[in-house]
């Protein structure tokens, strides 16, 4: 029954949780012809989808006006919908606690409203990143508390989403779906399910393999930036250019990959999930080392930054403490409006403890919190980075002219290599 609704697009979506990951999702169903409805807490994302406008810059406000007025796309605050659904993808923030402990509640809130609301043929799929395990051993019992059995009366599996924000060149459609159900019936039908967005969609053999396949995959982006960031701290100290060897090195056309330093990891996956995985780890009586220390070398790169701040200001005769420090872009990498876990907050607390007097200009995030307090962009005129008596590139966005950044500018620290291609006003940029 279920399968046949899927095959004639005739069965009714719903995506819990309406972010970076859950939107583009619910957005890919219905321009495939089925009808999606999308929940979320957030009573002006809920306001605003429904509007037919998008806070996600992956995603057009054109094309979700034209869905909602297709009657494809619906956005709601309430569960109840559930009950009328055949399929849910729960999508869901993952965050760390205070002690980098994994913080599922908002995955068994959900789960638990799905139990609720759970009824036969219903397939069920969890997206949110977590750790091996969470699929069977915590959200099985949910939905398995009326008696109904997964692989026969519903389906259950679990799909790490893969979202790259500001990527131009991958989206839903493009980038291939790894799926895992908790029996082959319910990786079947959750593989067919994908099958109508997804141009490929890779079955593995079990929800606990696909769960780890995502930790492993941002783990490994953060363990080979942990080590190129270790390596800008050794060109640092012999005086080489780290750009210029990270450069020369990708011309190998085979055995190297590159990755780039930068001021910290950002995001809500890269900093997080390797703590998922370590976490678990500890559980089952392993310490893994390797990917704690990549943690470690990363967050020490804020410090790192506010250092080279400081050196840089002392060697025109200023401290940190009443200087003017003007940050450029605070999202957590290019041409995003997206601010979770930028290195841009660590920093900016650090320089506001040291006594800077601190502003930020960013035209993808109009406001932004630090520390408690809110922040708004400055206009970026002359005169603002005239002013300042230090300018930080934190998040290089397209937008930026950095040649009339640097011709306004009485000092920059460059954490991105935005402006390693001038050279006339070198003397006064100091990169990472």
């Amino acid at each position: 029954m279920l399968e046949e609704k899927i095959r004639k697009k005739t069965a009714k979506i719903g995506v819990i949780g309406l972010g970076y990951v859950g939107l583009p999702l619910a957005v890919g169903f219905a321009n495939a012809g089925f009808e999606v409805f999308g929940i979320d807490s957030d009573p002006r994302k809920v306001r605003n989808i429904n509007k037919g406008c998008s806070d996600i810059l992956d995603v057009g406000g054109k094309e979700v006006k034209t869905l909602v007025s297709k009657g494809k796309l619906h956005a709601t605050l309430s569960y109840d919908i559930l009950s009328k659904l055949d399929t849910v993808s729960i999508c869901v923030p993952t965050p760390l606690g205070k002690t980098r402990e994994p913080d599922i509640s908002f995955v068994m809130s959900a789960g638990r409203e799905v139990a609720k609301r759970l009824k036969k043929s219903m397939l069920v799929i969890l997206e949110s990143t977590t750790y091996p395990g969470t699929t069977d051993e915590l959200i099985l019992p949910l939905l398995s508390g009326k008696g109904l059995k997964a692989g026969k009366d519903f389906y259950l599996a679990f799909s790490p989403e893969r979202v790259d924000p500001g990527n131009g060149l991958f989206n839903t459609g493009n980038i291939p779906k790894v799926v895992g159900g908790i029996t082959a019936r319910c990786t079947k039908m959750a593989k067919l399910l994908y099958e109508q967005v997804c141009e490929t969609v890779i079955p593995v053999s079990s929800s606990r393999i696909a769960e780890m396949v995502k930790l492993l995959e941002n783990t490994f982006r953060s363990a080979n930036i942990a080590l190129v960031n270790e390596m800008a701290l050794i060109c640092d100290r012999m005086g080489i250019d780290v750009w210029e060897v990270v450069r020369a090195a990708a011309t190998k056309p085979f055995g190297f990959m590159p990755f780039y330093p930068g001021p910290g990891l950002g995001g809500a996956c890269i900093p997080v999930d390797p703590y998922y995985l370590t976490w678990k780890s500890r559980l089952m009586g392993y310490e893994a080392k390797f990917i704690e220390l990549a943690g470690e070398i990363n967050r020490s790169m804020s410090e790192y930054v506010v250092d080279k701040i400081a050196d840089a200001l002392n060697e025109r005769r200023k401290s940190v403490k009443g200087s003017s420090i003007l940050i450029l872009g605070v999202a957590y990498k290019k041409d995003i409006n997206d601010g979770r876990e930028s290195p841009a907050i660590e920093i900016t607390d650090i320089l506001r403890e040291k006594g800077a007097k601190l502003s930020y200009n960013d035209p993808l995030i109009p406001k932004m919190e630090f520390g408690g307090k809110v922040m708004k962009s400055v206009p970026l005129t002359g005169r603002v980075l005239g002013e300042a008596d230090c300018v930080v590139i934190i998040a290089d966005h397209s937008k930026y002219d950095f040649t009339w950044i640097a011709s306004k500018s009485n000092l920059i620290v460059d954490t991105r290599n935005a402006t390693g291609f001038l050279k006339k006003y070198r003397r006064k940029i100091v990169k990472l």
